[in-house]
């Protein structure tokens, strides 16, 4: 093939933002070749761009799945459908974006990663924000022993502010029935990716203090807390809310050789002369702490976000460039995300990994309750919000 075509399942916020990027010629390799909603006012909304009257549409993904019209698909529906739909494409022979997060439950999750280890089929997850030149540095710089060994790790993020009406846009957003949890489920799995990621181990213990619709008329979590134990013996704190402003997005990494960190679009990294384990064991002077050195790393190149995950995914196909995002890593963030909401559900600390069958009778008894909104159902432009 000269280009890859894409095929686009719900074409929402954040799907008719990947249909832009494609009509705009954004994606080198690749085409848009078809799109899919339920909803005809979303269809009509990419009748709407330059081009976009000309684009084949279906309201029954299956038909677009069988339509011989795409390569590849997007999956930009609500969070619990991904899963099931992934796994369709990939038995239909097509190559897969799933949208974050990769699902909502971790047993459904692992049944899709069953199938794309199978496939033939390339399988990623959208985390465009590992296309972020200071997480690309971050991760290097901790996989390559830069600080040492981990005992710390600290991230507030709360500049996710959202007012009433983005919670009433769509019927289905922060329901447990819907979108299946709030600012975990929706705003943080990138956060939760890269913290896996860039750390490299999950937690092991987790114990969580969500608050639900503290902020907001809404019925899951819009304010977090959480403490994580890892394996070596590192600590970390998660902080996340959508009713901060303004916010913080401040991310730390302390190693016994040195600290990373991130805010404000700028990495900073500080470099031990010495091991503060070995300082510890071998400075007699009663005060005194290991000389550091801060190093000045490289400006970073613009975020390319979903462009560049788009791109990678097209070349991949192409045979051009790897994977940039393994999909199967989908399940990480999935696994931290659930033992935060059962450590709350529970009041208690959870170990990793968690009970795949009790977190899933525990949501279902939240899905049981939940209630749908009567919604604005509008498009709302994500430019900026990520």
């Amino acid at each position: 093939m000269e280009k890859v075509r894409f095929g686009i399942i719900g074409v929402g916020n954040i799907g008719l933002s990947h249909v832009k990027h494609l009509l705009a010629g954004r994606i080198t390799n690749g085409v848009l070749g078809a799109v899919c909603d339920l909803k005809p006012n979303k269809l009509n909304n990419v009748n709407g761009l330059e081009g976009g009257d000309k684009v084949a549409k279906f309201s029954d993904y299956k038909e677009l799945l069988a339509s011989g019209l795409v390569d590849c698909v997007i999956v930009a529906v609500p969070h619990f459908l991904h899963p099931s739909i992934c796994i369709e494409a990939l038995n239909a022979g097509l190559h897969v974006i799933c949208e974050k997060p990769a699902g909502v439950y971790t047993k459904q999750v692992k049944e899709m990663n069953a199938v794309a280890e199978k496939s033939d089929q390339l399988f990623t997850m959208m985390f465009n924000q590992r296309t972020n030149e200071l997480y690309q540095q971050m991760h290097d710089i901790v996989h390559s022993g830069g600080i040492g060994e981990i005992k710390r790790v600290n991230w507030i993020i709360t500049n996710w502010y959202r007012p009433q009406s983005y919670y009433d846009s769509g019927d289905w957003r922060a329901t447990w029935s819907g979108e299946g949890g709030g600012v975990l489920m929706n705003q943080c799995p990138h956060q939760i990716d890269l913290l896996q990621w860039i750390v490299g181990m999950l937690p092991t213990r987790v114990h969580s203090f969500c608050h639900w619709g503290k902020w907001h008329d809404i019925e899951v979590e819009d304010d977090v807390t959480a403490y994580f134990e890892y394996e070596n013996g590192a600590t970390g704190v998660f902080v996340t809310s959508t009713g901060d402003t303004p916010g913080t997005n401040r991310f730390e990494i302390l190693g016994d050789k040195g600290k990373l960190i991130c805010e404000n679009g700028k990495l900073t990294y500080y470099k031990l002369k010495v091991s503060e384990r070995e300082f510890n064991a071998t400075y007699k002077g009663g005060f005194g702490e290991p000389e550091k050195e801060e190093i000045e790393l490289p400006a970073p190149a613009p975020c390319p976000q979903h462009v560049g995950i788009m791109n990678n995914f097209a070349n991949a196909i192409l045979g051009l460039e790897p994977l940039m995002v393994n999909g199967l890593e989908g399940l990480r963030g999935v696994q931290i995300t659930d033992a935060m909401l059962l450590s709350s559900w529970l009041g208690e600390t959870v170990t990793l990994p968690i009970d795949d069958d009790l977190y899933l009778a525990e949501l279902n008894k939240r899905i049981a309750t939940s209630r749908r909104k009567v919604a604005s159902d509008t498009v709302l432009s994500t430019d900026g919000t990520y």
